[in-house]
């Protein structure tokens, strides 16, 4: 897959055709583990009719009615994904524990291994589907996709590990044991991946608060600015970012001494395009707005990283 749109809505379809197949199969085995995992698919499906619609958005310039572009509509997804898996699981591992209080449940293992099998099969190749068109594709709706088909193709195995653990304990006639592997599945199963929607949804809710990006990508960013006002002398550069989806938004203020307070706009105009170079070095896409002052009160010091100041 080399294009955004068609990478997910792959996904998109594997996740519908798996939630199907899950629904049916949980009517002929009586698994709430199977159940988890067509419900898990199917509310998958139908938010990734709306991350469809949301990468096409995306690579929309600004408008009239969104001025600062449509990138927040990404981590607001993955935000509702995240939200989503974490609503799923926690009604998941509700269930199971009630299952357990009251005798476990009997379930039909042949048809249960069957269903795991090709579920193990189908997560797993659509996350390589995923992995591979990262190659192509650099989206935090694909990366997000990526992650939950991860996810998917170990609760699949692991499901379909226990259901042939089940068919084992009928063959050495450990009945007792059988209606309480479908409940102990669950639960493992959910408490092991919990931290995957957990993680996704801060991290969204984290850029939905416009708050400044990991280490990894600020440091490099702010190393970039100040390579790009290397040959300038000035009193102060303080850089604050924020990082909607894919979209990585800069605001630079420069003060510069006074000595240089006849500095044309042609020559801030140059500046700002090797600031501009710099950054997309390290980062793209981008949008990086550099602001030239001789008074350090417009640079605001309550908030922005202090590059660099020469007395």
């Amino acid at each position: 897959m080399k294009t955004e749109s068609r990478t997910l809505a792959f996904s998109a379809f594997m996740a519908l055709l798996i939630g199907c197949a899950g629904i049916t199969a949980t009517l002929a085995s009586n698994s709430q583990a199977i159940l988890l995992d067509g419900l898990f698919n199917l509310i998958y499906f139908s938010v990734a009719l709306v991350t469809i619609k949301v990468s096409k958005l995306a690579s929309r310039p600004d408008s009239e009615s969104y001025p600062f572009g449509y990138s927040y509509f990404e981590s607001l997804v993955n935000l509702c994904k995240g939200l989503l898996i974490l609503g799923v699981s926690i009604f998941a591992l509700v269930d199971a524990v009630a299952a357990l209080l009251t005798g476990g449940r009997e379930i039909s293992a042949g048809l249960a291994v069957i269903y795991a099998l090709f579920a193990t099969v189908a997560c797993s190749f659509t996350a390589w589907v995923m992995h591979s068109s990262q190659r192509h594709v650099s989206s935090p709706l694909v990366a997000a996709d990526k992650l939950n088909w991860l996810v998917n193709s170990i609760i699949s195995a692991a499901v379909l590990a226990a259901f042939c653990l089940v068919m084992l304990f009928e063959r050495l006639d450990w009945r007792v044991i059988v209606p309480y592997v479908d409940a102990i599945l669950v639960m493992a199963v959910v408490l092991l991946c919990l931290g995957v929607p957990v993680r996704m949804a801060s991290q969204a809710l984290r850029e939905l608060l416009n708050k400044t990006p990991d280490e990894a990508i600020a440091k490099p960013v702010r190393q970039a600015v100040a390579r790009g006002l290397a040959d300038i002398d000035t009193q102060e550069v303080r850089v604050r970012m924020v990082r909607p989806g894919r979209l990585l938004y800069i605001m630079v203020h420069v003060v510069l001494p006074k000595s240089l307070h006849n500095s044309t706009l042609a020559h801030q105009d140059t500046l700002r395009q090797l600031i501009d170079e710099e950054v997309r070095r390290i980062y793209s896409p981008v949008v990086c707005d550099v602001i030239f002052t001789e008074d350090d009160r417009w640079a605001a010091p309550s908030c922005g990283q202090l590059v660099k100041k020469h007395a």
